[in-house]
């Protein structure tokens, strides 16, 4: 296989910086070592930040936040839901830090409208009784896994290609050149080289990995931020607390349920991600503060993302390093054709993604203009089943008797699995479950996969898609993932569910985990 650019990181950034380069006539493929979103880009609250949040700590990154709001309403108005945002300050917050809050917004040309303390409860009545203060803002929540699936569609239609499951191991280089990238399919362990004019490192939190493959390093913090779903929707807006960004001060609408968190906990190695009993504990407690239902709610999973953050972090701790974006040409290390760009945020992804494409065009030598800022992106139809409701919807209306239900909790059904398989773009053998539930509702509603990863795996024994026993190796690894987020919140009703669903998956399939070395936890 040859390309003129490869990038390496199937996140919203990879994605963006895919759509952006193939728009201007530059070919390329892109690679992730799992799928669309593995890293931080799927483990985040789908917030899209109108910058407030940073106007105290980080005055450059509220602002590209703000732009970047405007800009994506504007032009993937689809993948957004237009919520708007409360910032609300309780008894016992910062008063200094709340009379500072709206002069701090004007001077980075964000929007905070002052709301006296009942309009805010009447707005959400939700909040806690104990409010001192109030503004609006222009936060937002957004898909982050139909976004990227909408930029990579778009790519793949101007000539791209995306190869998930299919990481890097190394490259060739030579005189101060990566001449070939080889890469490794996951299961089946086949390898190939790629020849290359460019290579982006966009691996977000592993980009330190791939860039040791050149020989190089990059300064990176891993800062885990663990989220927790509930069980419905709790507002409408977006909720923040009023105060310098600390844990559990965000709930984010997306659907019909409500995301909060998150934390900052600095953890050395990417790999190990994954949520913990006392950060759920701390996110209740902190949560509750501003919105005392969340007490009382009923939570379906937690899950938790790694934050790439460039640099050092200072004594302050993990939340003082800039959430603004790095990028870096390693010409000046030695190696003239490797980009790294790393940092950043989901609301900043596409600006990240332009910035790195206008240096991958000067270093080939591509006269051509950005047009991602002024481009509506089009909706891709292999993303459309990741939207909530989409599927009960499509079922209600359909006129075909044996479309039956897979999953009930989201109502999914056989069409729409069909649907998923045949719009995935050239997945390795054995990704199916994993990608489709990516794609899809299908594991995210109060069972977790407990019962659909069932009926999936067996319509897809029926449709000849899976083969001898890899439908049942492909069931443990989807359920391994759920019980990652499922063990941290196992209280009361939902831990009788996860006992009932252990007798069923190893009672009846035999899927009893053998440990392996961390990869999930020691539970199917």
């Amino acid at each position: 296989m040859r390309t003129t650019v490869l990038i390496i990181g199937g996140g919203v950034t990879g994605a963006g910086l895919a759509r952006d380069l193939t728009l201007r006539g530059v070919s390329c493929v892109l690679v992730d070592k799992r799928d669309v979103n593995a890293g931080a880009s799927g483990g985040n609250h789908g917030l899209l930040h109108s910058g407030a949040r940073y106007v105290g700590s980080d005055p450059l990154a509220a602002v590209e936040c703000r732009e970047e709001n405007t800009t994506l309403k504007r032009l993937a108005p689809h993948c957004v839901e237009d919520t708007g945002g409360l910032f609300v300050a309780v008894r016992g917050d910062d008063e200094r830090y709340v009379a500072d809050f709206p002069g701090l917004c004007a001077k980075c040309g964000i929007m905070a409208t002052p709301l006296d303390v009942k309009t805010a409860r009447e707005m959400e009545p939700a909040l806690s009784d104990r409010l001192i203060a109030a503004y609006a803002v222009n936060d937002a929540s957004v898909d982050p896994f139909k976004l990227s699936l909408d930029n990579i569609g778009q790519a793949v239609a101007h000539g791209a290609r995306f190869l998930p499951w299919t990481g890097v191991v190394g490259f060739r280089l030579d005189k101060g050149r990566i001449r070939a990238v080889r890469v490794r399919e996951d299961p089946s362990g086949r390898e190939y080289e790629i020849a290359v004019s460019l290579v982006v490192n966009a691996a977000g939190a592993w980009a330190g990995r791939v860039a040791a493959l050149a020989g190089l390093a990059v300064d990176l913090v891993f800062s885990k931020g663990t989220l927790l779903v509930t069980q419905s929707r709790i507002t409408d807006r977006v909720v923040n607390r009023l105060r310098p960004a600390t844990d559990a001060d965000i709930l984010v609408p997306g659907g019909t349920v409500s995301i909060l968190g998150t934390t900052s906990v600095r953890i050395p190695d990417p790999d190990d991600c994954r949520p913990s009993i006392p950060e759920v504990d701390r996110i209740i407690d902190e949560g509750a503060a501003m919105v005392p239902e969340l007490n009382a709610t009923r939570y379906i999973r937690a899950y938790a993302g790694v934050r790439p953050l460039f640099g050092k972090s200072s004594s302050a701790g993990d939340r003082a390093v800039s959430r603004g974006f790095a990028l870096l040409d390693h010409a000046r290390d030695g190696v003239d054709n490797l980009v790294t760009i790393t940092g950043g945020k989901l609301t900043t992804f596409r600006i990240m993604a332009e910035k790195t494409a206008d240096l991958v065009c000067a270093k080939l030598g591509v006269d051509a203009p950005c047009l991602t800022a002024t481009t509506p992106l089009p909706p891709y139809e292999g993303g459309r089943w990741t939207e909530p409701g989409l599927a009960p919807r499509q079922w209600l209306t359909s006129t075909d008797p044996t479309d039956t239900i897979l999953c009930e909790c989201e109502m999914v059904s056989k069409s729409v699995v069909d649907d998923i398989v045949r719009t995935m773009p050239d997945m390795a053998p054995g990704a199916t479950l994993l990608s489709i539930g990516l794609r899809s509702r299908i594991g995210k509603g109060p069972c977790q996969g407990g019962l659909c990863a069932i009926r999936v795996t067996g319509h897809l024994y029926d449709t000849g898609v899976f083969e001898a026993d890899q439908g049942l190796a492909e069931m443990r690894r989807f359920l391994e993932e759920r019980w990652r987020g499922v063990q941290p919140i196992l209280f009361d009703f939902p831990q009788m569910q996860a006992e009932f669903q252990e007798a069923l998956h190893c009672g009846l399939f035999g899927l009893e985990l053998v440990r392996n070395g961390g990869n999930g936890g020691n539970h199917a």
